[in-house]
């Protein structure tokens, strides 16, 4: 089994390139939408995020509301950081769970946002992160996802800088591209994944022989 971490900032187009990866074979493990199952309603998760924010980032349904959480910590790294306390351990447990489930020599791609952040590179055997500029980051958030330009600028500032996602880089994935230089990327990325993954499942069958 290959495991890779895959990271990139907001707006950089990460869950386009972890698509056509798990199009090619990997198998996705995909920390938000983790995330999301272990806040959701009836969770110890939710509870613990209520207990500590309050039943104010609660929607009328009784399930988390995301935007009104994000205003509250996005601009507040203490805040922040008490939420990546509950959630993180949570996804990480359910990741793992995740990944045991998968053949032996598999490619498994984590889907991990905030893994420069976190330190988490030591987690998996490389590190793939999809690159973009700023500018191009700005305009999706802005024109794509409908954000005002401050809100969209103080998540870019929340996230880790793109020198610091680079140096954690084994392999970087420009998608300042069309799409079909991505798709050629992605599929030369995903040759070099599997070369990779079937010599470490040959090393380990040869070890236990």
């Amino acid at each position: 089994m290959l495991k890779v971490g895959l990271t990139g900032g907001i707006g950089a187009g990460k869950s386009e390139v972890s698509r056509l990866l798990v199009e090619c074979g990997a198998v996705l493990i995909d920390a938000d939408r983790i995330a999301r199952e272990v806040v959701a309603p009836g969770t110890p998760g939710l509870a613990a995020v209520v207990e500590t924010f309050g039943e104010g980032v609660l929607a009328p349904d009784g399930s988390l509301d995301r935007p009104k959480l994000g205003s509250l910590v996005f601009a507040d790294p203490e805040k922040l950081a008490a939420l990546n306390a509950i959630v993180h351990p949570l996804v990480g447990a359910r990741s793992r769970e995740l990944e045991s489930a998968a053949a032996e020599d598999s490619v498994v791609v984590h889907d991990v946002p905030l893994l420069a952040e976190n330190g988490l590179a030591p987690l998996y055997d490389l590190v793939v992160v999809v690159d973009v500029a700023p500018e191009t980051q700005l305009d999706r958030l802005v024109r794509l996802r409908g954000m005002t330009e401050e809100d969209a600028r103080a998540r870019m500032a929340a996230q880790a800088t793109r020198e610091k996602r680079l140096e954690i880089a084994d392999i970087v994935v420009d998608n300042d591209v069309p799409l079909d230089a991505l798709r050629r990327r992605v599929r030369e990325v995903w040759a070099d994944l599997t070369r990779r993954a079937h010599a470490a499942h040959e090393q380990t069958e040869h070890t236990q022989e």
